[in-house]
């Protein structure tokens, strides 16, 4: 048993004109290259620096590094020289209050203060000495002097609304015994 009827395997091509050939012919040695050409911009595409920049120099690696790898050295027997309420508040406290993260008062904003201005300095200062909410105690600083904790309410309260005078310096301590 076999298939006796003639059988005729006719194939077309989807070229029918020279015109399409022509094209076909072209594209097929342009894409490729055009392809290879994008791929590789993609490959060796990284940080670019103009000339003149110094985007990569020492200076401005110190400078992006600076709060991580910072370490400032101290006399421990000398006398404490405490922070001003701005450069408590630049280091600990402007990374949650600058954009009022986790429902932190955002620094300026007198509607989002004007409560906690109503409480008075020391309720507020008790709250950052203890921790509130999301907030560790003394902004997770624990470095920090009730006095430094003090001067950092008055600055952030007084750039929103509030009328607080800069708390008292303390007494300066003797110098320990040796």
């Amino acid at each position: 048993m076999s298939n006796t009827q003639p059988h005729e395997e006719e194939h077309h091509s989807p070229i029918k004109t020279p015109k399409q050939l022509i094209v076909t012919v072209v594209l097929s040695f342009i894409l490729p290259v055009i392809i290879i050409i994008l791929l590789a911009n993609l490959v060796t595409a990284g940080v670019t620096v103009g000339a003149g920049s110094d985007t990569l120099g020492p200076e401005a690696t110190a400078k992006r590094i600076a709060p991580i790898a910072r370490l400032d050295l101290v006399d421990a027997s000398g006398p404490k020289v405490y922070k001003t309420g701005e450069q408590v508040y630049k280091a600990v406290c402007a990374g949650c209050h600058t954009a009022g993260v986790a429902g932190a008062l955002k620094f300026g904003d007198a509607g989002a203060w004007s409560t906690a201005i109503g409480t008075g300095l020391a309720s507020m200062v008790a709250n950052v000495v203890k921790g509130k909410g999301s907030m560790p105690a003394k902004g997770g600083n624990p470095a920090l002097d009730d006095y430094e904790i003090a001067r950092a309410v008055v600055y952030m309260a007084n750039s929103a609304g509030g009328k607080f005078e800069e708390p008292a310096a303390p007494a300066p301590q003797a110098p320990a015994a040796k």
